[in-house]
């Protein structure tokens, strides 16, 4: 998923990316509420990770301004704050989650898994599209009917597949799935998605991933 993490804390902010990234997903990381709204506008990303205290606001302001106008992006807090009241004022207030620091990375993105899974609609552990089966807490995936064959994904690989997944019967173009896949400040190289599905399809077969040309590529819906 393409991520949106508003954290002031440097060394935390650093730590927090590098998980990220390594659990598959495209990070955008600012430091302030000033920045975050910027990032914000576009909507480009599913999920805000979100401090409370910052240095110019507090993070359950940013949120009311988003809830406020009718924005529905997932909501994770992450925070220090630790007292009942204030887990309760932060979900009463629109977060999906409150993650207290310290925390382990792990349960962080297993957290990101059930926001993934919400807004998939299903309450399904893993995507699939009825051939193709990805699980996301391993990064393995497998064709049907050949689950002791399972194929250990690259990050890359994995958040491309997942993407596609995500959306079975979907045309993604290029922009698109390297929005999902790449963040702020890493490099994109021409023909960086090719080579991602040629290894993909090295992995599950040829047909795994329908290319249409011009347009994008896709998983077929529902097998």
């Amino acid at each position: 998923m393409r991520l949106l993490l508003v954290e002031d804390d440097e060394m935390l902010g650093e730590a927090l990316v590098l998980a990220l990234r390594e659990g598959g997903h495209a990070v955008d990381w600012v430091r302030n509420t000033r920045n975050a709204r910027a990032a914000l506008a576009p909507s480009e990303h599913e999920v805000l990770l979100l401090d409370l205290g910052l240095p110019d606001g507090e993070g359950l302001d940013l949120l009311r301004e988003l809830r406020g106008r009718g924005s529905a992006l997932p909501v994770l807090i992450l925070s220090a704050r630790d007292a009942v009241e204030t887990r309760i004022e932060g979900l009463d207030t629109g977060a999906d989650d409150f993650l207290v620091k310290p925390f382990s990375s792990r349960e962080l993105l297993a957290r990101l898994r059930v926001l993934q899974r919400r807004q998939g609609g299903s309450g399904q552990a893993l995507l699939s599209n009825g051939i193709i089966h990805l699980d996301p807490s391993s990064h393995e995936a497998w064709r049907e009917g050949a689950e002791t064959q399972r194929q250990r994904l690259g990050r890359r690989e994995f958040a491309l597949l997942g993407a596609l997944l995500q959306k079975p019967g979907r045309i993604l173009s290029r922009e698109e799935l390297e929005t999902r896949i790449y963040g702020w400040g890493e490099e994109v190289e021409s023909n960086s998605i090719d080579f991602l599905i040629h290894g993909l399809r090295k992995k599950l077969g040829s047909d795994a991933i329908k290319n249409l040309r011009g347009a994008g590529w896709l998983v077929e819906k529902d097998g």
